[in-house]
């Protein structure tokens, strides 16, 4: 195929034309080198996934210690909580506690 074909066949006058090599250089530029790219946008949007999936994980937290408090507003709970936690006593009470080892086998 010489250099006349290849001009007269309708894929390569496509191809050729000016604004067609133009809009390709800039789908290429966007989709890959600038700022933001296809490629920028995705690592972004992983990231606000990321962040929104620690948000919930903290609401939840938040909502499950803010139990504990409500709980702890009771003077008896507030005594078991210690007792539990703390290892808290009365002044006349003994604690004794109790430990299990755990026997590992290969």
């Amino acid at each position: 195929m010489n250099l006349k074909q290849l001009r007269e066949n309708k894929v390569f006058r496509f191809l050729s034309n000016k604004y067609v090599i133009v809009l390709v250089l800039f789908i290429v530029w966007m989709g890959f080198f600038d700022e933001n790219s296809f490629l920028n946008q995705r690592e972004l949007d992983e990231e606000i996934d990321k962040l929104e999936n620690a948000n919930e994980y903290y609401k939840k937290q938040i909502d499950a210690d803010q139990k504990i408090i409500d709980n702890l507003n009771d003077p008896d709970s507030l005594e078991r909580y210690a007792r539990e936690e703390y290892k808290m006593k009365r002044d006349n009470e003994d604690i004794f506690i109790i430990e299990y080892d755990t026997i590992e086998e290969d």
